[in-house]
């Protein structure tokens, strides 16, 4: 049985669209016929995917945006309402991940940035788009959190609190924009992207996987887009304000 979910008409944002999860998020709106605000730091990545979304009958924009600028965010906000009048769907989608030696060798810079990225973004788009939505139709927040906001490790603390403190916006928004704006959380656990091909593909995970992961692997960045298209759609008309784990069973994994 296959469940058919279609978006045309609606307007999507999405952070980090251009590039691994975001990448595969970003197509799979387009391909349930969202229009698509694809937005990261290298417009030229962004327009790049936004010309292939369009060869494949798509609709789609290019946005440069730095999440660890107040500014831009407001600047987002603005470029989408002119070119679309808004949105009904924004996936709160960028994330930074570094390691840093140690917690004592961590920086304020790096500490700040990490924050900045992860969760000061999503409040404040989240704060306008969320707002908008509410004047008018309503609309879907989807937060790309992880499973380290529970399951967390100290060499990525500060990550960890920053997507932690995004599981918490996700309740917060969902309280204030009810009932118009459904907020949702979605945790990836370890996906095998552009950015995280150094670990995810070594045999050292693959053999943790296998050992301790339900699922035993890593995931494919096509396997979020189901949880965002059903977040997004009229199929979770009753869901707001909850965490959804993608990934495999690493939440519940035993190391």
């Amino acid at each position: 049985m296959s469940v058919s979910i279609d978006l045309s008409g609606r307007v999507a944002v999405v952070t980090g669209g251009s590039r691994g999860l975001g990448r595969a998020i970003t197509l799979g709106l387009a391909r349930a016929g969202a229009a698509v605000a694809i937005a990261s730091r290298k417009i030229g990545s962004c327009e790049a995917l936004a010309e292939e979304v369009a060869a494949a009958g798509g609709r789609a924009s290019a946005h440069g945006f730095d999440a660890g600028i107040w500014d831009d965010c407001d600047r987002l906000f603005q470029e989408v309402n002119d070119r679309w009048d808004g949105a009904q769907i924004l996936v709160n989608n960028v994330g930074k991940s570094p390691v840093e030696p140690s917690s004592r060798e961590t920086s304020q810079a790096a500490f700040d940035h990490i924050l900045a990225v992860n969760l000061r973004s999503a409040f404040r788009l989240s704060s306008l788009f969320g707002a908008r939505m509410v004047e008018r139709d309503g609309g879907a927040i989807i937060n790309i959190s992880s499973t380290g906001s529970i399951k967390p490790e100290p060499y990525f603390a500060p990550y960890a609190a920053a997507k932690a403190g995004l599981n918490v916006l996700t309740e917060c928004f969902a309280k204030e924009f009810a009932p118009k704006v459904r907020v949702n959380t979605i945790m990836p656990g370890p996906f095998h992207t552009d950015g995280t091909r150094s670990w995810s593909r070594s045999d050292g995970f693959s053999d943790h996987a296998r050992k301790h992961q339900p699922l035993g692997r890593g995931g494919e960045p096509d396997e979020i887009v189901g949880a965002v298209l059903f977040l997004a759609s009229d199929l979770a008309s009753y869901v707001t304000g909850t965490r959804v784990a993608v990934d495999g069973g690493h939440s519940i994994s035993r190391g």
